[in-house]
């Protein structure tokens, strides 16, 4: 019986989650109330109570979510004991961007999080769990590269505070730009190649060796 209720409680979580991702696609999150989302889940609102403390909770859970199947590719990138970390990150960038494009949800989260989110007043603990985030993933990146030069895969001398930068705005900017021009970047078919290019400048560009022209990125 235990069993059986916590199944069903999964379930209802998950309903409230997907109904989330919808009302907040159709309508924008700031215009999105919890009523509508109880609404559209079939719960009243006391079950997302239950489940999420706010919509910036539900809006953060409904992110994560998404990003779960990265994870595992994430954690052997910084893994010291990895044989190939840069064979990792490229696997993980392509996989990002190819799944954004040709997931539906994925996409949708994305499209949500670009373009239908205003970061004011009650969604505020969701810029700084973005933040947060955006800084994690900086660090990842970095550990990553230093794991890589360690493997010889990349320049000793690389920068890899801003290679791990200029890396994450490659990413974060493919992302933003196929939510708003799908017709024109299609990641979907050239995700390798464009990922490719993105290692390419990491071991080959002058503009991110320690020294040259400037002092190394802080």
């Amino acid at each position: 019986m235990a069993r059986r209720t916590k199944e069903e409680a999964l379930e209802t979580r998950n309903r409230i989650l997907d109904a989330a991702e919808h009302v907040f696609y159709e309508k924008g999150v700031s215009r999105s109330s919890l009523a509508d989302i109880a609404q559209a889940a079939g719960v009243t609102r006391g079950a997302i109570y239950w489940h999420f403390e706010n919509k910036g909770d539900l809006f953060t859970e409904m992110f994560d979510r998404v990003l779960l199947p990265l994870d595992e590719l994430k954690i052997a990138s910084t893994d010291p004991s990895e044989p190939d970390p840069l064979g990792r990150m490229r696997d993980l960038c392509i996989l990002c961007l190819r799944d954004t494009a040709t997931d539906e949800r994925r996409r949708r989260v994305f499209e949500i999080l670009f373009l239908k989110c205003e970061f004011v007043e009650e969604m505020g603990p969701v810029m700084e769990r973005h933040q947060t985030n955006m800084r994690e993933g900086l660090a990842s990146i970095e550990q990553a590269l230093r794991n890589a030069i360690t493997r010889n895969q990349l320049p000793a001398d690389l920068d890899v505070v801003r290679a791990s930068r200029v890396l994450h705005s490659f990413i974060s900017g493919a992302l933003r730009d196929m939510a708003v021009l799908p017709d024109v970047f299609d990641v979907a078919t050239n995700a390798e190649r464009h990922v490719a290019a993105m290692l390419d400048a990491l071991r080959l560009s002058p503009a991110l060796r320690v020294g040259a022209g400037e002092s190394p990125a802080s």
